[in-house]
């Protein structure tokens, strides 16, 4: 009985995809009791290194076992300020739950829900500002890593000034993560919490632009982070890609979940789709395809050149997508988007394709040849990927980035501008969100180091 791990409750399919609202419904007292009670406490603690933050989790699980919430959210913000988006959005299945040792012989404690359930229940508390006695630092980017930056300096004592671009503070937890995945009103309430500490938030500013990096060494920062993200969209250069009803995964995303396109009472403009292809098989595919759904579109396709193994998207996420009646056309390609006589989408030109080996160790997807076919579309919706925005980088001298536009670091996450850092996705390109807090976070520390003369 222990094998197994207690499953949450969900939104029925057929309600959800009429809805934005969230689609798991986390674990009662009694189901996290339960879950807790099958963490061995390992003294090892394989969970503990496969967290990209460090969060002692046999440690808070076992204030859950002695019902003890306080304590457990207490243990888990040592070393992670937002358990309740990371318990939502994380990829605990390649972490933390990868490596349980409750998964040898059954299913891994599922300790991305019991993270969720902690921040869920405990009682909320006055958060006091803390006091300033170190210089001025700023945060470019309101993102993941922004917020686990300025949240790290701003406890140090550091006084922190956060830049973001847009106009409301979140960045890819706000404009990229569906509502139905990751509740606004949660990234609000841990937002409101970093301003609680002393963090000043300066929203439409834009580093590059509105200000230069320059410009705010200038103004007294001593040091600053660019968490700036990946949010410049890549495209696949097939013809087509230009013509009427083709998105970018960003701006769909943005003009659904940041701007609210699918709630009646906001004027943000969005196309009316009957049956939408989506290109990718990430978790922005999945989100994207899960939005268009829930728009009373007839039919949504996921596209992926790939197979099903090989898609680099949450197991939950891609289960979730099909629960909701879309269609995953798998080993198939785009390579034209046709138009009708007024330059809109009317259908999408795929290849069947066949995996390769391949000397590189992953299998190579390659064309078959004459297996051309058409899917019927009005939309198309691109979520290939992203690459950092240049602007920051064309305009700072002495800031390195290499050939995909991300910012070149050292061991400190310094780049190669004195007492400039870097960390995220700006860094990595696009990757997961407790990825780009845990390099926030080092950031933070690395920053305290050099300018205190650690």
């Amino acid at each position: 009985m222990m094998k197994k791990r207690i499953d949450m409750s969900y939104q029925d399919p057929l309600e959800r995809i009429s809805n934005f609202k969230e689609v798991a419904l986390g674990y009662n007292f009694e189901e996290a009791l339960f879950e807790a009670n099958r963490c061995l406490e390992c003294k090892h603690a394989p969970c503990i290194k496969g967290c990209p933050v460090g969060i002692n989790i046999p440690g808070f699980i076992r204030q859950i076992k002695e019902n003890d919430i306080e304590k457990a959210f207490s243990i888990l913000t040592n070393q992670n300020s937002f358990p309740g988006i990371c318990g939502r959005v994380c990829p605990q299945e390649n972490q933390c739950e990868a490596v349980c040792v409750r998964g040898i012989k059954g299913e891994p404690v599922a300790i991305g829900r019991l993270e969720r359930f902690t921040a869920d229940n405990v009682s909320a508390k006055e958060i006091q500002p803390v006091s300033v006695k170190y210089e001025k630092v700023a945060i470019v980017g309101s993102g993941p890593a922004g917020l686990a930056c300025g949240g790290v300096l701003a406890n140090l004592g550091y006084e922190v000034h956060l830049y973001e671009a847009l106009h409301v503070a979140g960045g890819v937890l706000t404009y990229g993560i569906p509502e139905f995945r990751l509740p606004k009103s949660i990234v609000k309430k841990e937002i409101e919490n970093l301003k609680k500490l002393g963090v000043k938030i300066h929203l439409n500013t834009i580093i590059g632009k509105t200000k230069l990096i320059d410009e705010l060494f200038e103004e007294g920062f001593k040091s600053i982070f660019i968490g700036s993200g990946a949010g410049l969209p890549k495209f696949m250069n097939i013809p087509g890609e230009n013509l009427n009803g083709v998105y970018s995964a960003n701006e769909f995303l943005t003009r659904v979940n940041l701007m609210k396109a699918y709630d009646s009472t906001y004027d943000t403009p969005i196309r009316k789709m009957k049956k939408v292809v989506v290109v990718g098989g990430g978790n922005v595919a999945m989100d994207a395809a899960r939005c268009a759904k829930r728009l009373n579109v007839e039919e949504v396709y996921i596209v992926y050149r790939r197979s099903e193994k090989e898609m680099p998207a949450r197991l939950e996420e891609i289960h979730h997508a099909k629960e909701e009646g879309i269609k995953f056309v798998l080993l198939t390609n785009p390579v034209e988007i046709h138009a009708d006589e007024r330059k809109n989408v009317k259908s999408v030109e795929c290849i069947k394709m066949e995996l390769v080996e391949s000397t590189e160790g992953r299998a190579r997807p390659v064309e078959i040849e004459g297996s051309n076919y058409e899917i019927e579309a009005d939309t198309v919706i691109m979520a290939l990927g992203n690459h950092p925005n240049p602007l920051i980088s064309s305009t700072t001298a002495d800031l390195e980035v290499n050939k995909w536009g991300c910012f070149v670091v050292d061991e400190t996450l310094m780049t190669s501008k004195e007492n400039v850092y870097a960390g995220g996705d700006a860094v990595t390109g696009a990757a997961t969100v407790i990825l780009a807090m845990g390099a926030g976070k080092k950031a933070a520390y690395e920053i305290d180091k050099k300018l205190r003369g650690k």
